[in-house]
């Protein structure tokens, strides 16, 4: 007598595709667990186990020290391996080390493939729910739909049932590799910092100013703006010193506004050593590219940008922005209540809890709001002339009749060019300050743009569909309403409250 076939479900609602017994995806239509399967399986789950030993085994020696064991994982990743089935595969340098840790806390059992325990049936609505996520924002993860969900319904299929339904739909889950695999001893110790290209905003393309700790992946720092110059970097990176401390290390790329003098300055007044990665080699990167990518498939993907003036919008799902200051609260929300609470897959904590454990036994080095914003003033070198005056911006100031023929150095606030100048001689020896005597500019020229910018407002909601960063938003303000006010805690400061998006002016005083 034939064998009766696998009975499937009597109807199949559109969107979901029926699936071959071969198919990836037969565990969520046909009941598992028969002795031939689970042989089957098992034998499947020691190949592969033996692949990973196999692969991993002279990385993973003892006497293998962690300088010796990183250029021993870059070349295996650099590798085309036989695979375990037949043909080749490639292996990336994050799921080695992955390997290599799971061997040394369980063996070879720790090396297999992870069971999936049989449990009811996924809804065919919630399947098709997860794939219109998708479709509607191709960029979005498997993690960042099952995110949506959760937060619109309860309850959402996990992460694996959503890449093979994704898979068996043949819709992308392409995730880019990046480098890095070096990491600080301690938080505070080295600030990696960088720029990321966003949408257009009312016709302007937006700029994402970040700094993240590189040993507990905290965003210390993170702002939107309207171009990639020093100004902006102010204004993000000032109010991240005074809430998280000083770092030990600044590490940044050779962009514009990372090599302008001004951060220079503000470091070398801090203390802090500031370090420019070199050119073409993202080495040491790694951790920050990791998380534009994350910024890029669980904000960005989520934004709608719309132009106030003539009302064209630039894509329709998600929620609608149309101003810089909605952008950053939105982005303060998203850090703040996803990614800093959601656990790292290398540190296996999240950002917030590895910086709260990590600070045990340790302080970080804090300075004054006054030296801080000494730090950010910013400073330029000028020659006396005959009359005792100098010049800045085309407006004259006088300085005293000593200095004539002399090389100073002046240093001001470039928003306020009629405040207060202070003169250095050589040496930096204070050689008292500046007296206007002829303004024909309020503000520095770099920073006159940047104040216009901070002036602008408007918002707009998005008017259909799931709007998953207003619940965000809504939920983050309702947390911080919520939560009473310790005095006695808010002198360790050990979690504190970053706010990303202050007014250039306030940022750069």
């Amino acid at each position: 007598m034939p064998a009766t076939p696998p009975t499937l479900p009597p109807t199949i609602p559109l969107g979901v595709p029926r699936v071959s017994p071969v198919s990836p995806a037969i565990s969520l239509l046909v009941p598992a667990g028969s002795p031939s399967q689970s042989a089957v399986r098992r034998d499947r789950m020691e190949k592969i186990a033996l692949f990973r030993y196999q692969l991993i085994r002279a990385a993973a020696d003892a006497a293998v020290t962690t300088r010796q064991r990183g250029p021993m994982v870059r070349d295996l990743a650099a590798l085309v391996h036989p695979g375990p089935f037949g043909g080749t595969v490639t292996v990336s340098k994050d799921t080695i080390d992955r390997w290599i840790r799971a061997w040394r806390r369980g063996g070879f059992d720790a090396l297999k493939p992870r069971g999936r325990a049989q449990g009811a049936v996924t809804p065919a609505q919630i399947l098709a729910l997860a794939a219109t996520l998708k479709r509607e924002r191709p960029a979005r993860t498997s993690a960042q739909v099952r995110r949506i969900m959760m937060d619109t319904l309860g309850d959402a299929p996990s992460e694996s049932t959503l890449l093979r339904h994704f898979r068996t739909l043949e819709l992308s889950t392409g995730v880019r590799d990046v480098f890095g695999r070096f990491e600080a001893d301690y938080p505070n110790e080295i600030w990696v910092g960088d720029a990321l290209h966003g949408p257009k905003i009312n016709g302007r393309k937006a700029y994402l100013f970040a700094f993240l700790d590189d040993h507990t992946r905290v965003v210390t720092a993170g702002r939107w703006a309207y171009a990639e110059d020093s100004v902006r970097l102010t204004a993000a990176l000032r109010p991240a010193l005074e809430a998280r401390g000083i770092p030990g290390c600044i590490y940044v790329d050779n962009g514009s506004a990372f090599v302008d003098e001004s951060l220079s300055r503000t470091c070398a007044k801090l203390g802090i050593r500031l370090t420019h990665s070199a050119p073409y080699r993202p080495q040491g990167r790694g951790k920050i590219e990791r998380f534009f990518n994350t910024v890029t498939s669980q904000f960005l993907t989520e934004i709608t940008t719309v132009d106030s003036t003539t009302g064209e919008v630039d894509a329709g799902i998600g929620s609608m922005v149309t101003s810089l200051d909605e952008m950053n609260a939105l982005f303060t929300s998203w850090v703040e209540m996803v990614y800093h609470q959601a656990v790292h897959t290398t540190t296996g904590q999240s950002p917030l809890q590895r910086w709260d454990t990590s600070w045990v036994g340790r302080k970080p080095v804090r300075k004054s709001r006054e030296e801080i914003a000494e730090a950010f003033r910013w400073s330029a070198i000028r020659t006396v002339t005959k009359s005792a005056t100098v010049s800045l911006q085309s407006n004259t100031y006088q300085v005293d009749q000593l200095l004539v023929g002399k090389r100073v150095e002046l240093v001001y606030d470039p928003f306020d060019l009629a405040g207060l100048i202070t003169v250095s001689a050589g040496n930096g020896v204070p050689a008292g300050i500046a007296v206007l005597s002829e303004i024909r500019r309020h503000v520095h020229k770099k920073a006159a743009t940047a104040a216009a910018d901070a002036a602008e407002t408007g918002a707009q909601n998005a008017v259909s569909g799931i709007d998953y960063l207003r619940m965000v938003e809504t939920r983050h303000k309702g947390t911080m309403a919520g939560e009473p006010i310790s005095f006695a805690s808010a002198a360790t400061l050990k979690r504190p409250t970053v706010v990303f998006a202050p007014t250039i002016q306030e940022a750069t005083r």
